[in-house]
This record gives structure tokens, C-alpha cells and sequence, in this order.
């Protein structure tokens, strides 16, 4: 017999061995693990953390209350919204208020002189817990309308 035929042979015996009794003790099989791990765990690295979004809420009028309850209720009609704010995925916090800006802009707007207002606008309004001010020239897409009424954003036309 070669050596390479003897390595091999010999590394046969031992995984047999290791394969025949994983913890020593002779009862065969692969040790199971129980429960098995989700599979974002095995597909995700350990460094992606996912952080809970918190959304600012201007609440600095009875109107602006009003504004984010209805807007909470009709997020609380989508069981997926309902189940993240339940579950704290989605949190809110009051934004700042701040004095108008020197273009004359009101306090916690955003304004949008010409061109198509989008989704991700809107978005950007609800991070900074602005309302959007619209120029003459401004258009709002249909999808921005919907974004914004259940996120509980303000939508004012400039004249």
C-alpha cells in the first residue's frame, strides 16, 4: 500500500469515527441543533443591526394633533403598520421646533418651488417632521398624495 493510499485509509477511519459518535458517546448521527437558527441569521451578517425608525411628529398646535392621530388610525388600519408601531419598529418622537427661515419659509417646511414631488420628498419631509410647501410650478404625484396623507405630513399650496 502507498502512502497516499495509507493517508487516505486513514482519514477515512477517522471521519467514520467522528461521524459514528459526534459527542463520544457512541449514539451515531449528527447532533441536531435545536431550535434551528432563523434564517436571517444564517443569511445576515452579525453586524447589520436594524435600528428602530423613529418618526418626528411636529405637535406644536391642537391642528397638529389632530393631523397625527388621524394619521395614526388610518396607519392602524394596515395590519403590517399596526404590528411595527405594536412592536416598537417604528417609533415616534416630537421634532423641534424652530423660527422661519430667512427665504420666509414657516418653521418645519420644506419647501418645493417647481417640478414633480415625490415619494421619496415626502419621506424626506417625515424625517425632518416638516410640512411641504408647494410653489405655483409644483406637482404632487398621486403616489407623494397618498405617502403623505398616511404619514401624517402637511400639504400647503403656495398662491
Amino acid at each position: 500500500m502507498s502512502d497516499r493510499e495509507a493517508a487516505r485509509e486513514l482519514i477515512r477511519e477517522l471521519l467514520a469515527e467522528a461521524l459514528a459518535a459526534p459527542d463520544g458517546n457512541g449514539d451515531g448521527g449528527a447532533p441536531a441543533i435545536y431550535p434551528p437558527p432563523p434564517v436571517a441569521a444564517v443569511h445576515r451578517p452579525s453586524t447589520w443591526t436594524a435600528a428602530p425608525a423613529a418618526e418626528p411628529v411636529p405637535l406644536r398646535t391642537d391642528e397638529d394633533l389632530d393631523r397625527f392621530v388621524l394619521a395614526l388610525l388610518a396607519r392602524f388600519e394596515d395590519p403590517s403598520q399596526r404590528e411595527a408601531i405594536r412592536t416598537g419598529r417604528v417609533r415616534f418622537t416630537l421634532a423641534a421646533a424652530s423660527a422661519p427661515d430667512r427665504a420666509g419659509t414657516p418653521a418645519g417646511a420644506i419647501h418645493v418651488a417647481r417640478g414633480a414631488v415625490t415619494e421619496r420628498k415626502v419621506d424626506e419631509a417625515a424625517r425632518a417632521g416638516a410640512r411641504l410647501v408647494l410653489g405655483p410650478r409644483a406637482v404632487l404625484t398621486p403616489l407623494a398624495r397618498e405617502k403623505a396623507r398616511a404619514k401624517g405630513i402637511a400639504i400647503e399650496r403656495e398662491r
